[in-house]
């Protein structure tokens, strides 16, 4: 979506950057950033990115459209039309900078949560809620878009994104492979021997750890001593910490740490630092482990808030932008209930028919006992 430049008709203001060496410091992490909370563009000595109005107001649209569609989702689940929902909410800039990072013929390994990466692959975002409602699997081709199916399993697909990786390098591809994961995976033992494989053989993949200080209801300071993209120092291969809330340094950052891989260099870990401003999943409920004024805090570092700030000062984006965009923002939600509602309901029995491909006598037994279970329901209604 494009919009003509308000720059002719409206003062801009200074567009100077500032230079991050020179920023004051303080308590705050250090950490990649190109835009400020406040929306100031800011540089980097290791890290440039120049984009275009329409590419800026691209990432706008990708980040408010995935939030939409995450916010109808949480609102499904609530209405009983999905059993789960993990929410992405507060973590956009993290997936849509990285997720534009990529090129058609990268591959991507995605945890559950991935809704904005999904969207940048092309996968429409009606697929993924048949997973969640129970009907199927994901319900996409993995490799039409080179989007794996979601992987529910805890940084499992850290190893399938390793071993794929060690394949494209043996065909003498010069694509790359990104795997994500959060910050309680990094304490699986699959990441930890994804990283020792990568390294050892010079995978090229990216290591995408979206720490968003929550491993549901434990701490990172409970799962690590050190910032965790230092861990990549004792596997051999270099590690960045980026604002996780800063869209743009998200895309650059990503976008050098894949041509780092396809030039053969090897794996890179990056650590989003961001905020799940949300529960772990709608199972979930943060108010018994979380404090009201840490989220307050992350609010005023919004990723949608501080690249719409930009937009605004520097003319990048009129009303007429954002009001289009808000009836786009209208017109997919309604497409998003109307499509699950039109879902089957599930198959209550189904998860027993595939168990063993030539039946199990404990399998069976279970499905008498769940069957009994669910008929007991319409004999009290009786």
């Amino acid at each position: 979506m494009t919009v003509e430049s308000t720059a002719a008709r409206k003062p801009r203001r200074s567009s100077k950057r500032v230079s991050a060496a020179k920023k004051p410091q303080s308590s705050e992490p250090q950490l990649v950033q190109l835009l400020t909370p406040e929306g100031v563009r800011v540089e980097h000595p290791d890290y440039e990115i120049d984009l275009s109005a329409d590419e800026l107001r691209g990432l706008y649209r990708d980040m408010v459209l995935t939030r939409r569609f995450d916010g109808e989702a949480t609102a499904l689940q609530r209405q009983g039309e999905l059993g789960l929902w993990a929410s992405l909410l507060g973590q956009e800039a993290a997936q849509i900078g990285s997720g534009r990072a990529l090129r058609d013929d990268d591959y991507v390994f995605p945890t559950y949560r991935e809704h904005g990466v999904a969207w940048c692959r092309g996968v429409d975002p009606t697929n993924l809620l048949g997973m969640f409602r129970g009907v199927n699997h994901g319900g996409w081709d993995p490799n039409t878009n080179n989007f794996h199916l979601y992987t529910i399993v805890i940084g499992s697909q850290t190893l399938h994104a390793t071993g794929y990786a060690m394949g494209v390098a043996k065909d003498g591809a010069d694509s790359a492979v990104i795997a994500y994961f959060g910050d309680g995976a990094s304490s699986q033992g699959d990441v930890a021997e994804s990283f020792t494989f990568s390294a050892v053989y010079n995978a090229p993949v990216v290591f995408f750890c979206q720490n968003n200080q929550w491993a549901i209801s434990e701490p990172t300071e409970r799962q690590t001593r050190v910032p965790l993209y230092q861990r990549a120092q004792g596997y051999g291969f270099p590690g960045v910490r980026v604002d996780g809330n800063d869209v743009l340094a998200c895309l650059a950052v990503t976008r050098s740490a894949l041509e780092r891989a396809r030039r053969g260099e090897g794996p890179t870990l990056v650590e989003a630092f961001t905020y799940r401003m949300g529960a772990h999943t709608t199972s979930d409920d943060p108010t018994r482990y979380r404090h009201d004024e840490d989220r307050a805090a992350w609010e005023a570092k919004d990723p949608i808030l501080r690249l719409r700030t930009y937009l605004e000062n520097e003319g990048l984006a009129d009303e007429a932008f954002f009001a289009s965009l808000e009836e786009e923002s209208d017109v997919l939600a309604k497409r998003v209930r109307e499509a699950v509602r039109a879902m089957p309901d599930p198959d209550d029995m189904a998860m027993f028919d595939h168990t063993y491909a030539d039946g199990h006598a404990l399998v069976d037994e279970e499905r008498a006992e769940f069957a009994a279970y669910q008929a007991s329901f319409a004999e009290e209604g009786k």
